[in-house]
Parts: structure tokens; C-alpha cells; sequence
């Protein structure tokens, strides 16, 4: 029987947004923290309608798409150097003239979301990595579709959905209920407690222990948090499982030092069980080892 988790987080999102991508460790840490209790939901805010028309003084963004492509990408590899996710600007094309808003990412976010909310979230993540890593232009229609496929989503049904108003009325419900909520910085997050209506919003860019606290207040007691235990064996299973992390991510889930992760990799890499690839201020790691075979009692793994 399924069960409504007892809590939820909305974060406010944009697929360009940079601190959005540098908050996935923190939401993946908090999905494992709380496997029972927490459903993890994204609300499409639209961060650029027009870049020709946008305006941030400070970052000395919008208007001309050049220089704007050009500041925004320096503003990517700043925020990297906080959250520590990997962001690669060579050769990247953000906005262009045909291509100058970031909404229709967001609609192709539900055009996948009205066939299921799951695959909806695998592709927000295929179209930050693919826009922060890949230089991807994913405000470019068809390059949706090409991230799409990449996801197993039903193409025609995408498409269809695309293109008849159908997700761009959900996107828009979206940018109403971020208005009504009084949200202008991305990423932010609601947090709910479902069962008694409370909530908490806590705007920008969040560390894990302000999510955890905001969680726990809400909570009055009822979760608790639960500790990862970082064995080879867990690390190893959690690999299996997403084939494709960053480091960042592997650290904070399994709250390891820089030294601890450095020397798990480079162990795992010597007895080939994962490779590598470098991408510009990072790398991803991509597991390759054979399929773990685990002992429900014991809890141990073996090849």
C-alpha cells in the first residue's frame, strides 16, 4: 500500500539555475536521510523570460546575449567554486537569438511531467548536467527532445504535450503559485508537514543542516534522521544503483572528508569498479564494476 510521505520539499526552480544544480547533493543527502518520511517536488519558476529584457545589475546580465552568455558562464564557474559541482563553460551557449528564454525548458519539464512525476525528475537532472557540463543549449526545442530520449520518455505523447499549450498551462500554474508564495530567488524551498498543514520557506540557496533543522522543527519530534553508514559495501551499492554521481555528491550523501573520498576513489578506480571523467571544474564518476550480489542477512556484498 503506498504511503504519503509525511514531509515535502518544494524547491523553486529554473534548469539554468546554477545554484539549483549545486543544491542535487544536498536533496539526495535528505532523500537517504529521511528514506520513509520525505517526497522531494520541483516548481518550475521560470528564471529568464527574455534575456534581451532581463536585468541583473549586479552580475552585469541581460540585454545583449553575448556579453550575457559570456557573465553568466563566469557567474557558473563562481558559484561552482561554493558548491562544488562540476560546471564546464568551454564552448558553451547559454542564450541566443532564437534561443533567448529559459521557459521552454521548464514546459518540456512538464510536457515529461504529465506522463510520470519520476522520469519528469531524471530529466531536470539529464537537462542540468547536459546545460552546466555539455554546454547544451536547452533552450533550443530540439535539443529538449534529444535529452528527452536520453531518459526513456514517450516521445510523441512529449511532443504532443509540447507543443499544444498543454504543459505550458502546468508551467504557468507554476509561475502563479511562485508569485502567490512571494519567491524571487532561486533555488527555494518549501517544507511541509503533510499531515498538519505547517510549512516553512526557506528562500536561496540552503545548506543541508538549514534544510535538516527546517525539517525537524516542522517534524515536533515524529523523524528522525537517519546516519549512513560509509562502508565499502554501502558505497559500492548506492553506485550500482546510479551508475552516474558527481564527487560532491557521493561526499556529502555519505558524509565523507575530502581526504576519505579521495582514497575510496582512487581504491575503487585501481580495482576497476568505476572510471572517471574529468569535466571542467570536476569529474563524474561512472560505475562499471559487475552487478553486487548481497547478503540479506549479513548485509555483506560480493562480485
Amino acid at each position: 500500500m503506498f504511503v504519503v510521505p509525511n514531509f515535502e520539499i518544494i524547491e523553486f526552480t529554473d534548469p539554468i539555475c546554477v545554484w539549483s544544480w549545486g543544491s542535487e547533493p544536498i536533496l539526495k543527502k535528505l532523500e537517504i536521510s529521511y528514506p520513509h518520511n520525505l517526497k522531494i517536488s520541483y516548481v518550475t519558476g521560470g528564471l529568464i523570460e527574455d534575456i534581451r529584457i532581463f536585468r541583473d545589475d549586479i552580475n552585469d546580465i541581460g540585454g545583449d546575449i553575448e556579453k550575457s552568455n559570456k557573465n553568466l558562464a563566469m557567474y557558473y564557474l563562481d558559484a561552482s567554486k561554493v558548491h562544488n559541482m562540476p560546471v564546464c563553460v568551454e564552448n558553451i551557449k547559454i542564450f541566443s537569438k532564437d534561443y533567448y528564454s529559459s521557459y521552454p525548458a521548464n514546459i518540456a519539464y512538464h510536457a515529461v511531467k504529465m506522463q510520470t512525476e519520476k522520469i519528469a525528475n531524471k530529466y531536470l537532472r539529464r537537462l542540468r548536467e547536459a546545460h552546466f557540463t555539455e554546454g547544451a543549449q536547452i533552450s533550443n526545442p530540439k535539443i529538449l527532445v534529444e535529452l528527452a530520449k536520453d531518459v526513456g520518455v514517450k516521445i510523441g505523447d512529449f511532443l504532443q504535450a509540447f507543443e499544444d499549450g498543454s504543459a505550458e498551462n502546468l508551467f504557468q500554474n507554476d509561475l502563479l503559485y511562485t508569485k502567490q508564495n512571494k519567491i524571487y530567488d532561486f533555488p527555494s524551498f518549501l517544507i511541509r508537514n503533510n499531515f498538519n498543514g505547517k510549512s516553512i520557506i526557506l528562500r536561496g540557496f540552503q545548506s543541508y543542516n538549514s534544510l535538516k533543522q527546517a525539517i525537524e522543527s516542522l517534524a515536533e519530534g515524529e523523524i528522525f534522521e537517519i546516519k549512513i553508514d560509509k562502508s565499502i559495501e554501502n558505497i559500492l551499492k548506492y553506485l550500482q544503483d546510479v551508475i552516474k554521481i558527481t564527487p560532491m555528491e557521493l561526499k556529502m550523501i555519505f558524509d565523507m572528508t575530502d581526504q576519505e573520498l579521495n582514497k575510496i576513489l582512487k581504491s575503487l578506480k585501481k580495482q576497476g569498479l568505476i572510471t572517471l571523467e574529468d569535466v571542467g571544474t570536476s569529474s563524474f564518476i561512472y560505475y562499471i564494476g559487475k552487478a553486487l550480489s548481497c547478503d540479506i542477512l549479513t548485509g555483506i556484498c560480493e562480485f
